[in-house]
């Protein structure tokens, strides 16, 4: 909101000083975003009158002026050489004395005026355009001043060039300071100073003209308020003053029904649209759109409409988008020469969000979205039509009798506030008649009883629904610096984390230790790469991404180290070792809504991991080789430790086949682990298959606690076992019989060979394999006999011949 100090001191011109003003606004919530001068630094331009103007004799374009410039011109009008297309006698305009400094041009350095010559004519000072002011772009000639105009005046003093604008970075619920009055009611709540509002006087209707309105959609339009005006001069020209307003409020002027409306909007907070009545057809509806009804708007866009966009329409077609922007069919032009003014009051529920739908904003959206006092719309009414009559005039000029039509407006319940509790979240003593008197200050209604006040919104605050925005306002109305600076007093209470789990950070660390580099990814990501690495066909869409490819939310964290593998290719990096610890999102019905989640999405932490090429670094004491799902099984097997860790073949749709593997951990499926499918390794260009793992972050987390035990007072016992196996049988299977023990003797099992032969032998057939497994026999409370280890050991055998093995001749 950017608007000129002058004119709110118009409405509230407290003591104070520029900046102090600055600083009042700024500590009440209202944020000064920038102060600046009006009009850049100048000196030595006065108010000039051409009295003379006559073809210079050597060229066309040029005419030599004789200047009347009061007490700068006491020997005679001055003769000043101007080529502006306009310089003729009569008109007034801006004159450059000698030793006049101009504003600075792009070189920062100020313009000196000095006695020169213009084809041979001397010229004593320059006549100036409003951009070589700095005062506007328009450099179509000289800026022409109104001819009340006090001759010999320092321009600056005339236009107020001292001025300063100030520029306030308003939060969404402050709409009441959307107009400079309502700064100004924030002023006067802020220092005492009268709140000066000028009185509306109604324009006597002279003719009962009325344009029938029909409102047929009161969830769209509570109030809506209207009056037609005859005979009206749409060429008249805006008068000076409204211009420089409009001006310092950041709105360039269009004509003068157009600058009247937004003179209002910025005076008063009322959006508001003049219709040229001849281009209406029939009566108005104010309704909800139709399904594929298309309306050309003002700014030329022609945009298609449903039944969740408000419009006004008349008996051939729309004609304004409700409380955004009028339509092109009806707007008003030089030929108007009959108006209807309309004012209303539109939900705000009703109009947020619907101009973003068109890729476009404006003003009267940006306030109506955020809320309009509806309690005024007849009076805004009035003020319109006053100055289209002062403005545009003529002696035919009449008006009709306000239509008002009042459907349903908000309904602002009371709210108390309780003086103790507003004590106690200030954080200052507070008496009932300091509330009080915050409340009468800011204009609203309020009854009190014993150490409460019930407060009764006015129809301007849209802002105040609970107790706490009562004790908001009495907060920055004592004012912010004025609360007493305390400490905190809280316990401390650190969050120890049980033994049994590990941090994330704790993980990081375990993984750089194995070689990855974190890295961090959008949780957005490619449509692609939900069906394709992870076969998810209704993945989460984003409702507006932020580019047009990351449109869904991921449910895997494999399709982003692909990703980012593919980044680092393209960079000549050979060697990648990454790891991701991020958030995935899927759907799950049995999620519910809370705090911490959303109906109907389960998201859970997960970390991936990614390495592709050599094993090692390039380095002389080891063979270079790739790396392959051994390396990273090692990897998992590091990070789990030191619970133990089992591998199941498996597939899953971003994994090879035939080299991929569920995890599993005291029989919980946490992840899986495999070599990329040559399908997509071919699919996304890559040179060799990666090896990827994604685990389930929590899983990784937990860590069994150490139990204290005492050392064996025997030695433990190892036997050795050859036991062929088919090529069918998974070693595993093995592994699990021979640790299926009854007796509890084998403490550990492990496979340390492997051997198959290149062709039958007399003891292997074909598709069988050598398996060499070492037995670890201990029994904690008595020496192992000979017998008691024969034993277990046949057993084990017996265990191993029932998933198909048998012992090697």
């Amino acid at each position: 909101m950017q608007f000129p100090e002058s004119w709110l001191r118009s409405f509230c011109n407290p003591s104070i000083s520029t900046a102090e003003l600055a600083d009042v606004l700024t500590m009440a919530g209202l944020e000064v975003e920038e102060t600046r001068p009006a009009a850049p630094s100048f000196s030595g331009i006065v108010i000039g009158e051409i009295v003379e103007a006559e073809q210079h004799p050597d060229a066309d374009r040029l005419r030599i002026c004789r200047v009347e410039a009061g007490a700068h011109s006491k020997d005679g009008p001055l003769q000043i050489v101007c080529g502006a297309p306009n310089a003729r006698v009569g008109i007034k305009v801006p004159l450059a004395t000698v030793g006049a400094e101009l504003p600075p041009g792009e070189d920062g350095k100020p313009f000196l005026i000095k006695i020169g010559k213009l084809r041979g004519v001397a010229s004593h000072g320059m006549l100036c355009s409003a951009r070589e002011l700095k005062l506007s772009e328009d450099h179509g000639g000289l800026l022409e001043l109104p001819a009340d105009a006090p001759v010999g005046q320092d321009i600056r003093q005339y236009l107020d060039l001292d001025d300063t604008l100030f520029t306030l970075k308003l939060t969404p619920n402050l709409a009441h300071c959307l107009s400079v009055h309502g700064i100004a009611r924030e002023v006067s709540a802020l220092t005492g100073s009268p709140l000066l509002t000028p009185a509306i006087e109604p324009v006597r209707p002279a003719l009962d003209d009325r344009l029938p309105v029909q409102v047929q959609a009161p969830d769209l339009c509570g109030r809506f308020s209207g009056r037609i005006i005859r005979h009206v001069n749409t060429r008249a020209r805006t008068p000076a003053w409204m211009v420089e307003r409009l001006a310092r409020c950041g709105q360039r002027p269009v004509s003068p029904l157009v600058d009247i409306s937004n003179y209002v909007m910025f005076e008063y907070g009322r959006p508001s649209h003049i219709f040229d009545l001849d281009k209406i057809h029939g009566a108005l509806q104010v309704r909800w759109g139709r399904e594929g009804e298309q309306l050309k708007l003002l700014n030329g866009n022609t945009i298609t409409v449903d039944a969740q966009v408000g419009v006004i329409a008349d008996d051939q077609g729309l004609e304004s988008l409700a409380g955004i922007m009028g339509g092109d069919a009806t707007a008003v032009s030089d030929d108007t020469r009959h108006v209807y003014v309309e004012a209303a009051f539109w939900w705000p529920e009703a109009v947020a969000g619907r101009s973003r739908r068109y890729a476009f904003s404006t003003d009267a959206g940006h306030r109506f979205e955020r809320g309009v006092d509806p309690a005024l719309t007849v009076e805004h009414i009035e003020r319109i039509s006053q100055l289209i009559i002062e403005i545009c005039g003529t002696p035919e000029t009449v008006c009709g009798p306000v239509d008002d039509q009042v459907l349903g407006l908000p309904e602002r319940a009371p709210v108390t506030l309780r003086v103790a509790r507003a004590a106690k979240v200030i954080g200052m003593p507070l008496s009932q008649a300091q509330c009080a008197d915050v409340f009468r200050r800011l204009g609203l209604q309020f009854s009190e009883g014993e150490g409460v006040l019930h407060v009764t919104p006015p129809s301007w605050r849209f802002d105040i629904a609970i107790e706490e925005d009562l004790i908001e306002e009495v907060a920055r109305i004592i004012g912010y610096e004025n609360l007493p600076d305390e400490l905190p007093l809280a316990p401390v209470s650190p969050r120890v984390r049980v033994e049994a789990q590990r941090g994330g950070f704790a993980v990081r660390h375990a993984l750089a230790a194995l070689g990855y580099f974190e890295t961090i990814n959008f949780s957005f990501v490619e449509q692609r790469w939900e069906s394709e690495l992870h076969g998810n066909d209704d993945p989460i869409r984003v409702l507006n991404p932020i580019a047009a490819p990351l449109s869904v939310m991921r449910s895997s964290l494999i399709g982003s180290l692909v990703q980012v593998l593919r980044h680092n290719l393209s960079r000549k990096t050979t060697r990648v070792r990454v790891a991701e610890l991020g958030r995935v999102s899927r759907r799950d019905a049995g999620v519910g809504h809370s705090h911490t989640s959303v109906a109907g999405i389960c998201q859970t932490l997960r970390v991936a991991g990614l390495a592709y090429g050599p094993a090692e670094a390039l380095q002389w004491g080891e063979r270079e080789r790739a790396v392959d799902f051994h390396d990273v099984k090692g990897d998992v097997e590091a990070l789990l430790a030191p619970r133990t860790v089992r591998f199941e073949a498996a597939e899953h749709p971003a994994l090879h086949p035939g080299r991929s593997a569920r995890v599993i951990v005291d029989g919980q499926d946490i992840g899986v682990i495999g070599e990329l499918h040559p399908r997509w390794r071919q699919g996304y260009e890559l040179p060799q298959a990666p090896v990827l793992f994604e685990l389930d972050l929590e899983a990784v987390q937990a860590r069994p606690v150490p139990v204290a035990q005492p050392l064996p007072r025997h030695q433990s016992s190892v036997r050795d076992l050859a036991l062929v196996l088919p090529e069918g049988v998974a070693a595993q299977a093995l592994l699990d019989a021979l640790r299926a023990d009854a007796s509890g003797l084998v403490r550990d099992v492990l496979l340390f060979d492997v051997y198959k032969p290149q062709a039958a032998n007399g003891d292997m057939a074909t598709g069988e394999r050598s398996l060499a497994v070492r037995l670890e026999l201990l029994d904690p409370a008595a020496t192992l006999t000979e017998d008691r280890i024969d034993a277990t050991v046949q057993a084990a055998i017996e265990r191993a011949r029932a998933v198909g093995a048998r012992l090697r001749a």
